[in-house]
Parts: structure tokens; sequence; C-alpha cells
């Protein structure tokens, strides 16, 4: 068994084909077929069936996942250790962060490395989440931060879900309910924001499988734009729990329940290559960001009613 067949069958059953995982590990759709052949071999069972839905795992391959992510998780620990006795280089420390991951959660995060590493340089790259997986994967960063990022080239740490929540001004606008139906969200004005971003796919999906027009009164750049809208009075928005956590404990905002849709999960992940070592300086960092991460309320104890 290799390390490099064991990625493979990551990669497969991550994308669900032969095709897609070639194309993430970039190699050709033959060389996954005989790493996988070999990996089935050496192990004596099948890993894969074909249904009329495509290549699934088989039984035996949903026993040997766990291990697999397992054999990749030591395997990355073993080159950490390694290279942990290396001196530090002297090069910045590269970390790629969605644009609000960067607004919201990193500057206490940047205060408290900073404070303890001071000589160390750290310099921010902004992307959506895919240009934050790109930027790991091609070695422009050596961690990054978003949203349910899944890839078998990576290390993914889900550090706290981070729903997006449907925001409201408490006294303003046309919402004076804490909860509703999506077909009365469809009809009261929405601002939207980062139009083809993974949040705006997210939020437009949720009224078309509904069968529903939602009724866009704005089109904003950012979260940040599209929070002070609504604190305006001129709308309601889907925004990350991330980015609303102060105003809610604030009753700045409040938040609406929708009665007859599912809540808009996402994780807030942190990744790393599992090839590449870190650096002394990036594991602290990467400690930093987990502790923080635990330590955020993110608006969890936040009341929905506004102050008299």
């Amino acid at each position: 068994m290799e390390l490099s067949q064991v990625e493979t069958f990551m990669a497969v059953a991550t994308f669900g084909g032969f095709h897609r995982a070639a194309e993430a590990l970039h190699i050709s759709q033959p060389a996954v077929s005989a790493r996988i052949k070999a990996l089935e071999e050496s192990l004596g069972v099948s890993l894969f069936t074909r249904s009329r839905g495509g290549l699934v795992v088989s039984d035996a391959g949903r026993t040997f996942r766990p291990h697999a992510e397992e054999l990749l998780r030591t395997a990355a620990l073993a080159r950490q250790a390694v290279h942990a006795a290396q001196p530090a280089s002297g090069t910045p420390l590269q970390i790629a962060a969605a644009l609000s991951i960067s607004v919201y959660f990193l500057p206490d995060v940047l205060k408290r490395f900073q404070k303890a590493h001071p000589a160390v340089i750290i310099s921010i790259r902004p992307g959506h989440s895919k240009e934050v997986l790109e930027m790991v994967l091609n070695e422009e960063a050596e961690i990054g931060l978003a949203r349910s990022l899944q890839h078998p080239e990576v290390e993914t740490i889900s550090l706290r879900e981070d729903p997006l929540l449907l925001i409201a001004h408490p006294r303003r606008g046309p919402a004076h309910t804490l909860r509703a139906t999506l077909e009365k969200v469809a009809s009261w004005p929405l601002i939207f924001y980062d139009h083809g971003s993974s949040d705006w796919t997210l939020t437009h999906s949720l009224f078309r499988r509904a069968g529903l027009m939602p009724n866009v009164a704005l089109e904003v750049d950012s979260i940040e734009t599209a929070k002070r809208m609504v604190e305006r009075g001129l709308g309601l928005s889907f925004l990350p729990q991330l980015a609303v956590g102060r105003e809610l404990r604030m009753h700045k905002l409040t938040t609406v329940k929708l009665l007859d849709a599912e809540p808009l999960q996402r994780s807030l992940d942190v990744i790393h290559p599992r090839r590449r070592p870190l650096r002394p300086e990036a594991r602290v960092f990467l400690q930093m960001v987990k502790d923080a991460a635990a330590e955020v309320p993110f608006g969890s104890h936040a009341s929905r009613k506004p102050k008299s």
C-alpha cells in the first residue's frame, strides 16, 4: 500500500468519480484507475461499486475510509516532525482567507500572534473559498481560511458552524416578525451581495428550489455593505453569523427564522497541505486560529428581542 494510492482513494471517494479525482490530483485518469486497482489488489477487496447514479464507495471502502484519513494525517505529522527543528526562514507567513473571515475573525488572531511573535511578517491574501483552496494547492499560501472546503490534498479542520442567517432591523423595514415562511420572505425587499460567490449561489438556490423569485431590492459588493444597508432599514439579507454576531448581541439587528426551509449551514474551515510541512510559525498561527474559533461567540448567545 502506497500513500499515493491512499490519497487517490480519498480523491475518488470525495469527488465521486475517476475523472474529477484525476483533475484534482493533476494526474491522468488511467493513473487514477491504476492506483485504485493496485490498492484494491493489496487489500483484496473492491473499494467502489457502480450504480445508476455513478460510482459509489463500497461497504469495504466505507470501512477503509477513516483509516485512509488517519494514514494521510499520520504521514503529514511525520513530515511536520522531521521539519520541526528547522530554523525560521524569515519568509513572510502567507495566509489565504475569505474576505469576510479577514474582516470579522482574523484581526484578533493577528493581534495575538504578532504580540507573541513580533518578528514574523504575515501576508493576508483574500479570495473566495475556491480561490483560497487554489492558493494553498499552488503553494501561494501555507494556511487557508474559508468555508466548507474539502480536497484530498489538504487537511481540513472544521473550526465551527457559521450559518447564513436571515437578518433584519428590529424596528425598521418590512419585517416585524421573528418567524416567516420562505414565500413571505421572498416578497420582502432582499439585499444580496458578492454576485457569483458561494453565499450568493446558496441564497438564490434556496428560493429557486422552492419555485420562488426573490424580491431583489439591492445587489451590493460585500457582506459589510449588505449589513450596513440592513442597519438602515433598506431590506433584509442572509448574512454569515460571524459577520453579525456583535450586532445581534447588542440588539442592533435581529434574526428571522424560516418556518419551512432548512437553515443555510456552512462550516468555518482552516486548511493546510498534507504533503508540505508547516513551518513552526505556521503551526503556532494554526493553533491560535483554533483557540480563537473556540472562544468567539459568533452571536450564539444573542437574544432576538430588541431593547425596549
